[in-house]
């Protein structure tokens, strides 16, 4: 199993209630990774973390979610949630995407709020604790002096994973291991977005 950030927890409870509102008002139609933030960004526009979310660091964030569909036996959300490119979910996807979708859209979620909070709280229990959360400004002087010490292994940054980086920090990890995570996610979203 995934260990959780804080951040993974936060932006995951969000793209929660996001997916419900795709899966009801729009019969299960797919959202790209990028609309997917903005919907939830719409629904809870002053979410400071929900504000500095990427579409590279999604995949956590969806693992969230599947792991709350499952634990209560929704029909798993996160198969709404696509690449802009492929227009299908991330790669490790498992499931009959089709099957999903139409159970996703036929489900009645009006019950899925009140069971939301409580997963959140038992998830946040579950952060290791030595991910502890910190400030924006500290982060971004540790990150620019492993940038500076790693230039090779960041030349193919864009800003969006640098974004990623600095929240996953932010969540409590260290340089190296938020590197390591956007790097993956890259391979694993084909580029996100």
């Amino acid at each position: 199993m995934t260990s959780f950030t804080f951040n993974d927890i936060e932006v995951g409870a969000r793209l929660v209630e996001a997916l419900v509102r795709q899966a009801s008002s729009l019969r299960g139609m797919p959202i790209t990774y990028g609309d997917l933030l903005t919907l939830a960004r719409s629904l809870h526009p002053k979410d400071e973390v929900l504000g500095r979310a990427v579409a590279v660091g999604i995949g956590p964030k969806l693992l969230f979610v599947e792991g709350f569909c499952a634990l209560h036996g929704y029909p798993n959300l996160a198969c709404l949630a696509v690449n802009k490119d492929s227009l299908r979910p991330r790669a490790g996807y498992e499931g009959d995407w089709e099957a999903d979708k139409r159970a996703v859209a036929g489900f009645d979620w009006r019950a899925a709020d009140a069971h939301l909070a409580a997963y959140v709280e038992a998830m946040r229990a579950k952060v290791p604790a030595r991910f502890k959360p910190r400030k924006e400004r500290p982060v971004d002087v540790a990150w620019y002096a492993y940038f500076c010490s790693h230039r090779a292994a960041c030349e193919k940054l864009t800003p969006e994973d640098k974004q990623e980086i600095i929240n996953q920090m932010m969540a409590g990890l260290d340089p190296e291991t938020a590197l390591g995570r956007v790097l993956a996610a890259k391979i694993e979203l084909g580029g996100a977005s």
